[in-house]
């Protein structure tokens, strides 16, 4: 979905020696849009209803497409993600993860599972594809997926490929529509065997008593996350503040793992403070096809008010707003990159999942403090620990209560490495060798010989 062999100006080779320029991709301005119906069999449907619904550019608020209701540029274009971001790490996060699991397809010996079930999230549509479907046909699994109705296009985009790639009819299946309607139906379903869901707290847990209440089906749950990063006083304090600013910006704050809790270390919590602002004020902010843009509009119109909101309630509750905190004057869904400092433990900002550009500071005295107050939320989905003392990043890291900690990283994802959540962030496991055995069956066969040696 990009058009390769141009160079972007002034760059040079990657060890900065003055080699001719690195190719450098180009996103395709004016995207044709070929497929909006449903996927079945390998054949594009329309609805039997006759429904359609709308999807829209967040960037510009203008309709994108109607698409089919069933009862990377392209990506850019559906999400409002910068360009380069979708470049750099979905497209080439998918390709690792096809790859990963593409080498498992070999080494799985009896076990399978008659079918699967996907439903994606509107965040990072061809990077959740990937995670579930990549392991899902490695065990031998045939799969319908559901596209979030805000991001359908790159799935059916998907669509496709995989039928030019090959697929006999039927493995691959995409159905676009409503989480009530089709996604209720498939949850539901009688005859599918295991569920796959990437989203919110609310949806993951209507999900699992469809499952419950239907033929008890197998469910894995990626969902919300309320995410502590420890900033100790003797960790590196610029990458601590890039670190933490990445993740608490990148896809506009619009990720499970944000940084959006980040405790201090009082000695140096006003420092910290001042280049977080310095470093938030700096985001380019912008149309998502500029290559220099690193900050896109937020997903719909619904997400981008309750994201307002949340920001008036911290002003509200006695949080200090260092800067953004507002929506921008032009077209399309903005909001600037948002720091709070002095945010206390019982504001909402602190405990209800903002998913948007926003990041909240705190201060703490003691190791133990900030490891009670890091753990004292219902979700569990990823965390963080900056410091030079290892012994204190393995301690510390043993005694966070989520499924991932990173240290003196942050967003540091591999398709080889087990990625889920605990408490309300959900369960099972996305990713490496765990994954596996979510979309795989153990059978024990027992045979009683006639003849004995």
């Amino acid at each position: 979905m990009a058009q390769n062999g141009t160079t972007e100006n002034g760059v040079t080779g990657a060890n900065g020696d003055g080699s001719p320029p690195m190719p450098f991709p180009q996103p395709v301005k004016v995207q044709e849009i070929r497929h909006t119906k449903i996927f079945i069999n390998n054949e594009w449907h329309t609805s039997l209803k006759g429904k359609t619904f709308q999807t829209f550019n967040p960037a510009t608020g203008v309709k994108i497409c109607e698409v089919e209701e069933a009862d990377k540029t392209m990506e850019t274009i559906d999400t409002g993600k910068p360009f380069l971001h979708s470049f750099f790490i979905d497209l080439d996060g998918s390709i690792k993860t096809l790859r990963y699991y593409a080498g498992w397809a070999d080494k799985i010996h009896g076990k399978t599972m008659p079918v699967g079930k996907c439903l994606c999230a509107w965040n990072f549509p061809l990077l959740m594809f990937m995670w579930k479907v990549a392991p899902a046909l490695c065990c031998g699994n045939t799969v319908v997926i559901k596209p979030a109705e805000q991001t359908p296009l790159t799935a059916l985009h998907l669509g496709s490929l995989i039928k030019e790639a090959g697929f006999p009819p039927g493995v691959v299946n995409i159905v676009p529509g409503f989480g009530p309607t089709a996604g209720a139906a498939i949850a539901s379903h009688m005859g599918i065997d295991k569920v796959a869901f990437t989203g919110s707290t609310k949806v993951g847990q209507l999900i699992k008593e469809a499952a419950a209440k239907s033929n008890l089906k197998r469910v894995t749950l990626e969902l919300g996350g309320k995410n502590p990063c420890i900033v100790f006083a003797d960790s590196d304090l610029q990458l601590a503040v890039e670190e933490t600013q990445k993740g608490a910006f990148f896809n506009q704050g619009q990720c499970c793992t944000a940084a959006s809790r980040v405790f201090v270390e009082e000695q140096i919590y006003e420092e910290f403070v001042r280049r977080s602002v310095e470093s938030a004020k700096s985001i380019v902010i912008g149309d998502p096809l500029d290559p220099r843009t690193s900050h896109g509009p937020q997903i719909d119109q619904k997400q981008f008010d309750k994201i307002l909101e949340l920001i008036d309630s911290g002003k509200k509750e006695g949080a200090k707003l260092e800067c953004g905190g507002v929506a921008m004057d032009d077209t399309g869904l903005y909001i600037q990159p948002t720091v709070f400092s002095h945010v206390k433990d019982h504001m909402r900002i602190a405990k209800e999942e903002i998913f948007g550009p926003v990041q909240c500071i705190f201060r703490f005295k003691s190791q133990q403090e900030a490891i009670e107050r890091a753990n004292s939320t219902e979700y569990g989905l990823a965390s963080a620990v900056f410091t030079r003392n290892l012994d204190r990043a393995l301690s510390v890291s043993a005694t966070l209560e989520t499924g991932t900690v990173w240290v003196n990283c942050y967003n540091a994802l591999h398709a080889q490495a087990p990625f889920g959540g605990y408490k309300m962030s959900g369960n099972g496991r996305e990713l490496g060798e765990y994954a596996l055995a979510e979309y795989s069956e153990v059978k024990a066969v027992t045979i009683k010989l006639t003849e004995t040696l």
